[in-house]
């Protein structure tokens, strides 16, 4: 390193030295200079250690997560990210070069050569170019569908209950007309009967959980559960070269429900945390997932909720998965899930009202501490891509905090053009399976059907009930027709008025089943 490096430069340097494969963040910064002699660096097998990415809205977020991302492709490692805005495709295809980038290149030591990473395109429910991912209401489970509904402790409680009659008495739950065809069959005087014992549902609490799937399903949630459900084990691949698959979900359609696409992504985590098996600490982590406006998943949640959460994030690491969360500042994450991010990049923050210097001050009280720098004062000065690092090292200790100047991702940074999004999801191999919907008999049809049997032919069957599953035992190629919408006075109207119901109440009441093994969230778990 040359003599002219200031000192305190040497020592945050000497920090980031690791000896095995790291990923290139950027260099040095101290006074306005980019040391490039200087290099900031992650090693790669910290990365199960979690981490968080913060900053105020435009200091370059988006571009940090790019730049991670197609490093890590490189090296083998898949990644998941989410395209909040719509800009996260161009991973997928080369750079363009220019002269703000051959700059930011020579500036932080960079070599800069265009590349694209290998990269499958995900919509959820198929709201989007991207291949469709749905989610069955039973894999889902309660927590996380209040979660989504909004709904208080007691009514969360009501709906757990509606799951558990399900889960052991054969009816599956694939779609949101199973669950409402379920919750209006346990509110009649014949399910009533049901569930006496092990508690009820009140007609109030089922009326508020009635109205809010209505909702849901009136804003075109529905699409998001049915089936196919999406395999997290997608998530895992790489390409034939080796380099790590890029999975991007694509959001922009569903901006207005982020309480939903917050609490999918949760899913996904906890589907994954469910079916890895326990490998304590690589070289590399199995998946690098990147959880974008992580304070939607926060806000409002309950006791039940967080503790499934922090629980999830301390865990999942010892089965090779590395989260980053992405928000604006670290006191949008909870304290407990907070503790356990040991890699920070945290961009700049504003201080233009008393609340956003309540935020700086917290956040600086959150990194170590630095005799380099005033982070107060660097963090509300750095400019766009530049961050204030600390990571993990080799040996688990924190590095220096070091203020960086950040390399420019390699990958194009915009969006890929509409046909070439879509050449690439025509020509995915995902494409046929998890395209087309599909409807098979569950909760909806089997209670339809009860209800239009005589009442002599409805008696006790001798096997227990088949539990219900949540993967499909196949897969049809060809789109299910739509079922036919019922109201009140129709269908379901008349089900649950037919005396018939009686009969069937005590003949699910004899059949036992095999209640499904649920998980922290209450998220099924899935046999293989």
């Amino acid at each position: 390193m040359s003599a002219l490096v200031p000192s305190a430069v040497r020592e945050i340097s000497d920090g980031y030295a690791f000896t095995g494969p790291a990923l290139d963040l950027g260099a040095v910064l101290l006074d306005g200079t980019a040391y490039a002699e200087a290099p900031v660096r992650v090693p790669l097998a910290v990365l199960n250690r979690h981490g968080l990415v913060a900053g105020a809205t435009g200091t370059g977020k988006t571009k940090t997560l790019q730049l991670i991302a197609e490093q890590l492709s490189a090296q083998g490692v898949p990644v998941f990210l989410a395209d909040i805005k719509g800009d996260v495709s161009g991973v997928a295809a080369p750079g363009e070069p220019g002269e703000r980038t051959a700059a930011r290149a020579a500036e932080v030591g960079q070599d800069w050569q265009p590349r694209g990473c290998p990269a499958e395109f995900y919509a959820l429910g198929g709201l989007g170019s991207g291949i469709p991912l749905r989610a069955t209401v039973t894999s889902f489970g309660p927590l996380l569908l209040s979660k989504v509904l909004d709904l208080n402790e007691t009514q969360e409680s009501s709906l757990g209950l509606v799951f558990h009659y399900a889960d052991r008495n054969g009816l599956e739950l694939y779609d949101l007309k199973d669950l409402t065809a379920v919750i209006t069959f346990l509110t009649s005087s014949e399910g009533k009967e049901e569930l006496k014992g092990i508690g009820g549902i009140s007609a109030a609490t089922a009326g508020v959980i009635l109205r809010s799937l209505t909702l849901l399903e009136n804003e075109g949630a529905g699409a998001f559960f049915g089936e196919p459900e999406f395999d997290t084990a997608e998530l895992l691949r790489t390409a034939d070269g080796g380099a790590g698959v890029v999975s991007v979900l694509e959001l922009p359609a569903v901006q207005n429900r982020p309480r939903l696409f917050s609490t999918f992504l949760m899913w996904l985590l906890a589907d994954l945390y469910q079916e890895l098996p326990e490998v304590g600490d690589l070289d590399r982590p199995k998946l690098v997932f990147f959880f974008d406006e992580a304070h939607l998943l926060f806000k409002g949640a309950s006791k039940a909720f967080l503790e499934a959460i922090t629980q999830t994030v301390r865990l999942i690491r010892s089965k090779g998965v590395g989260i980053f969360f992405v928000t604006q500042t670290p006191k949008d994450v909870p304290a407990d899930v907070l503790a356990q991010l040991g890699n920070r990049v945290q961009h700049a923050l504003r201080a233009f009202t008393p609340d956003d210097a309540k935020a700086l001050k917290a956040t600086v009280s959150t990194f170590p501490k630095s005799p380099a720098y005033d982070l107060g004062e660097v963090l509300t000065s750095l400019g766009t891509g530049e961050a204030v690092i600390t990571v993990l090292s080799e040996k688990g200790a924190p590095t220096p905090v070091a203020a960086t100047r950040l390399r420019a991702p390699q990958s194009l940074m915009g969006p890929i053009a509409p046909a070439a999004l879509q050449a690439a999801v025509d020509g995915s191999a995902l494409a046929g399976k998890y395209r087309d919907a599909i409807d098979r008999e569950s909760a909806y049809e089997k209670l339809a059907a009860r209800a239009a049997r005589p009442e002599a032919e409805l008696v006790p069957d001798p096997a227990p009930a088949e539990p219900a599953r949540e993967r499909s035992p196949e897969r049809s190629s060809g789109r299910a027709a739509e079922r036919t919408q019922e109201g009140g006075g129709g269908l379901l109207g008349s089900l649950m008025s037919n005396p018939a119901l009686k009969s069937f109440a005590r003949s699910a009441g004899t059949q036992l089943g095999r209640e499904i093994s649920r998980s922290l969230f209450g998220t099924s778990r899935r046999r293989r």
